[in-house]
């Protein structure tokens, strides 16, 4: 996946096209992410035992991973990413269009 856990994504495609989020959980197997406040759902949960209040939950909900870009912060825009290995040897994750390294 080009994306992870953490990283900060703009969402492509679909009804929250153009929002920006953070990654909350990536899930490689099934090429799908959770980003934080995107494709918000609505679950109807029962009481519970524990004295948990029972009542409509809102929650997010997976989305495709192709249907994120990498947000950089140096050209305001989702952008592609590409490997760049620096003089120490390491491999590290690198903005397309102005080179800028992504932690």
């Amino acid at each position: 996946m080009h994306v992870k856990k953490g990283d900060k994504v703009v969402v492509t495609s679909g009804k929250d096209k153009g929002k920006i989020g953070k990654i909350l959980t990536s899930i490689p197997k099934e090429n799908r992410v959770i980003v934080e406040g995107v494709n918000m759902l609505t679950k109807h949960k029962k009481a519970d035992r524990n004295m948990q209040q029972a009542g409509i939950i809102h929650q997010e909900g997976t989305l495709d991973a192709s249907n994120v870009m990498l947000y950089c912060e140096k050209c305001k825009q989702g952008v592609r990413v590409r490997a760049k290995i620096l003089s120490d040897g390491k491999k590290v994750r690198a903005c397309a269009k102005c080179d800028e390294i992504f932690e």
